[in-house]
């Protein structure tokens, strides 16, 4: 088992202990590929809904958020393109009996070649120094030259395959690399097959053809058949955008890797409608305005990369993905994708209903262009936990478990504890924590010694921790413990709620993005 596949299970396991997420239906066994959030996992989920949607309605004068339903009219997925080309390429292997994307099998072949550049340029600076030119050595040294050869006709290969729907080349292409079944070790393909991931269902009161319908599998449907509403009720011009998350539901035939893939998810989207010919110009600064979002959270800089789309989708003219370093290496986290003008145009032809704007500047009717920024929530919840999750030993030799979660998107900002249960402690404990809970999310221990406490806070990721003794009754001072340097200080009562509501409200996050 490799050292990625261990810290997965530790981040799935320690999930569970910690009441984060749980695997659903559990008492009868569970329901492959579904979860349930805990009580700290809600917590955070609503935390990073908070960050994302405040960044995008609250610091943008036009950006607004709507809730469509799940539920929709089945010829919005005929329009969409969803019922007709919404497909997975799948291969199966003979031996493991397991499934997977074929695409998918071939970038993490490329990957893999990437990870030896990698090694050969970090060889190279650790050899050279200072005196390093990584441009000039990747563009002169025979084996970095060749893996990026084999990377680039891997990619042109797969992309004609794509492109083309010639799943025969997908499949060649995976038996010239000779990928063989991470399981069972073989390369005994079957054949590579399109399979189609909408949920379908019946409408119990409409009948004939219309009573097929759609689970969506995706919110932003459900924002383009809204962007006139939204536009004539709230008198917005253009360019402007419109925010929304929601659940969505894939019947995705290869779900694993905890909450990475799941058949039922969540999404926090953001359709930025634009003038025709300036798509491009925008989808510059989302792409930007993003990863500058993502890095703000202060997790690590390297810990994300761009990386653009090899095969464009129906819709697009333009497509990149912000990845993420997750415990099973770079994977994607948010989606930014110019959508041209495709789904307005659609709906207007399968509606037979308008779907234009009037620009008062230009004098005249246009569809929009869109710019669509596109992240899972779990699967942001699921970068967050993997980035935060360290065990420490420390300077006395102990160890610590120790949840670095950014503390504006922590699940409980601080806890209160009374040193002792007796002298008055928890008494004035309580009183400081009514007081606190108002303001923020806290939490009351006063169950085993202190330094166990610490540690269940730790591993649950509580910013801070406050400490009532002695000297509080006498002085009506805390002391106010750290989570991350575990350093310790004395603050007044008086100031406990400024201190920290400043060091832990997600407006201190959304400052450092203005």
């Amino acid at each position: 088992m490799s050292a990625q596949d261990d810290f997965l299970k530790t981040i799935i396991s320690h999930s569970k202990e910690y009441g984060f997420i749980f695997p659903s239906s559990e008492i009868y066994d569970g329901l492959s590929a579904t979860y349930d959030y805990g009580q700290y996992g809600k917590e955070l989920k609503n935390n990073i809904e908070e960050y994302w949607w405040k960044s995008m309605v609250r610091m943008h004068d036009n950006i607004v958020g709507i809730d469509s339903a799940i539920f929709m009219h089945p010829t919005v997925w005929k329009a969409s393109g969803h019922v007709d080309a919404f497909n997975d390429p799948l291969i199966d292997n003979k031996d493991s009996k397991k499934r997977y994307r074929a695409d998918v099998l071939i970038e993490e072949h490329i990957e893999k070649i990437r990870n030896k550049v990698h090694k050969e340029v970090e060889k190279a600076a650790k050899r050279f120094g200072d005196a390093f030119n990584m441009n000039q050595f990747r563009s002169t040294n025979p084996r970095v030259v060749e893996y990026d050869r084999q990377i680039e006709e891997i990619e042109n290969r797969m992309r004609q395959a794509l492109e083309s729907g010639d799943l025969q080349a997908l499949k060649q292409l995976i038996l010239d690399l000779e990928i063989a079944d991470p399981i069972s070790g073989t390369r005994n393909w079957t054949d590579v097959r399109q399979f189609n991931l909408m949920f379908a269902t019946e409408l119990g009161s409409v009948s004939g053809e219309a009573s097929v319908i759609y689970l969506r599998p995706e919110t932003a449907q459900g924002t383009y058949i809204n962007f006139l509403n939204v536009q004539r009720s709230g008198r917005m011009k253009i360019p402007f955008g419109i925010c929304q998350i929601g659940k969505a539901f894939r019947n995705e035939i290869i779900a694993r890797q905890f909450i990475f893939r799941m058949r039922e998810f969540e999404q926090m989207e953001m359709q930025f409608f634009v003038r025709p010919g300036e798509e491009m110009e925008w989808y510059s600064y989302w792409k930007e305005a993003r990863m500058k979002w993502h890095r703000n959270l202060g997790m690590g800089d390297g810990l994300y990369r761009y990386h653009d789309h090899i095969k464009l989708a129906h819709y697009a003219n333009a497509a990149c993905d912000i990845e993420f370093d997750f415990p099973m290496g770079f994977k994607e986290l948010e989606g930014i994708h110019s959508r041209t003008d495709f789904d307005l145009k659609a709906h207007e032809k399968y509606s037979g209903r308008k779907q234009q704007y009037f620009d008062a500047e230009l004098n005249q009717n246009y569809i929009p262009y869109v710019v669509e920024t596109a992240i899972g929530l779990d699967r942001m919840f699921m970068s967050v936990l993997s980035a935060s999750y360290a065990d420490e030993k420390l300077s006395d030799g102990s160890e610590r478990t120790v949840m670095r979660i950014p503390a504006q998107l922590a699940p409980v900002k601080i806890a209160v504890l009374p040193l002792v249960k007796k002298d008055g402690m928890p008494e004035k404990a309580l009183e400081v924590y009514h007081k606190l809970k108002l303001e923020v999310n806290c939490q009351y221990d006063d169950k085993d010694a202190i330094g166990r406490r610490y540690r269940r806070q730790d591993a649950i990721g509580t910013p801070y921790c406050i400490t009532i003794d002695q000297e509080t009754l006498d002085k009506q001072t805390v002391t106010l413990r750290e989570r991350d340097s575990m350093q310790q200080e004395r603050i007044g009562i008086e100031n406990l709620v400024s201190t920290v509501t400043e060091k832990t409200s997600i407006t201190k996050l959304l400052t450092k993005l203005s």
